[in-house]
């Protein structure tokens, strides 16, 4: 069997051994020299390198290489791709990290190597139980982060609350989105979140990513699990709102341990959503998002673009005024902003935001789009033409 394949089934067949252990497939691999070498050996000799007594025997037998080589075909075959320690396009960071699985599952429009080629990844992570005080501020670091000089990949876990708000303002900003799922690749969890979940899958640049064999499902051991590729991606994890207790806080200190940066959203005292998100400030594992604006070149993204929000309103109001009333300018004015920050948003929905009549909205609207400005689907679905703003 060439290199490659004998690489990729055997990193398969590792993780389905010690998924919950990887430092025993990295001690394996550092004593073979690397996967094939490893898988290169016969059943006898690698079970020799666990030991006589290890409660591990048989676990990388060939039968067990087989099995992951069916599995990997099937995988294919639904257009789950595998990509294996110590490959080029497996991702660099995570590659650095003492506990990095030893291979994961990718459901993309895009190849492993142009999923994890181009950083930053850049996580955001919180509470299930997200408030409004969440829901505005997870938005609002995503866009901000957006209009960054260097554009980041959002990581996240496709939970309820901060993890969804965050994937979703990431594919409305226009950024890349990556969801680790505490599942097997054909699963998604929790189904509430299965539409967002195809749409990341079928965005090209974007994916769901999963160190879980076919047939796992979520379990209170598989978040934990999940939880250390989010850190382990990722060259800095914000945390936007946390109970005192929760995953969350566990990515942040998995972060903390690996050397990354943690950044962590101030909140009331007395607040249960943002208790644990003190408690990492005060126990210094956090810096504080104080200044959401100086975030982006504290990250590393170079300076926010202080200007790139007000390019569509000025467009918009140079292109109209003289031609039509005041009143109307300014009123397609803040419906362009309302999509530019909505990719997506209906007609009826931007009438509702913004307290507009719908006949007047609709109008409005057409008008944006007759100027060039914006565009809409046949449900009415509006967005910024990206070939200008």
């Amino acid at each position: 069997m060439e290199t490659s394949k004998l690489t990729k089934v055997g990193a398969c067949t590792l993780n389905r051994a010690f998924g919950y252990y990887p430092k025993v497939s990295h001690r394996l691999i550092e004593e073979s020299g690397s996967i094939a070498a490893l898988f290169s050996l016969g059943e006898r000799e690698r079970d020799a390198l666990l030991g006589p007594f290890s409660r591990f025997q048989g676990l990388l037998s060939d039968t067990e290489f087989k099995r992951s080589e069916e599995e990997l075909e099937g995988m294919h075959a639904q257009g789950v791709e595998f990509v294996a320690l110590g490959e080029e396009d497996y991702p660099a960071a995570l590659a650095e990290c003492p506990d990095a699985p030893a291979g994961m599952y990718v459901r993309s429009a895009s190849t492993p190597a142009d999923l994890f080629a181009e950083g930053p990844f850049i996580s955001i992570v919180g509470t299930r139980d997200i408030s409004l005080y969440g829901q505005e501020w997870t938005r609002r670091i995503v866009f901000t982060l957006a209009e960054a000089q260097r554009k980041p990949v959002i990581v996240s876990g496709l939970a309820y609350g901060v993890d969804i708000m965050a994937h979703r303002a990431a594919l409305e900003a226009g950024l890349r989105t990556i969801a680790v799922i505490p599942t097997g690749p054909e699963t998604v969890y929790p189904s509430g979140n299965s539409r967002w979940a195809e749409q990341i899958a079928s965005t090209p640049g974007c994916g769901l990513v999963t160190d879980f064999p076919p047939g796992t499902g979520a379990q209170a051991a598989t978040f934990l699990r999940r939880n250390r590729i989010i850190a382990g991606l990722s060259s800095a994890t914000l945390v936007v709102e946390s109970k005192r207790r929760g995953g969350s806080l566990i990515t942040a200190h998995t972060a903390f341990d690996y050397g990354r940066d943690v950044w962590a959203l101030p909140g009331r005292v007395d607040d249960i959503r943002s208790a644990g998100c003190n408690a990492l400030l005060r126990e210094k594992v956090a810096e504080p998002i104080a200044d959401v604006e100086a975030l982006p070149d504290a990250l590393g993204l170079g300076a926010w673009n202080r200007r790139r929000k007000a390019e569509l309103e000025e467009e918009v109001r140079g292109h109209y005024t003289g031609q039509i009333d005041p009143d109307t300018v300014d009123k397609l004015c803040r419906i362009a902003v309302c999509i530019k920050l909505n990719r997506g948003i209906s007609v009826e929905e931007i009438a509702e935001q913004l307290g507009l009549d719908y006949v007047r909205t609709a109008t409005l609207v057409g008008t944006l789009e007759t100027g060039g400005f914006i565009v809409t689907d046949i449900l009415q679905r509006c967005s910024v033409l990206v070939k200008k703003y």
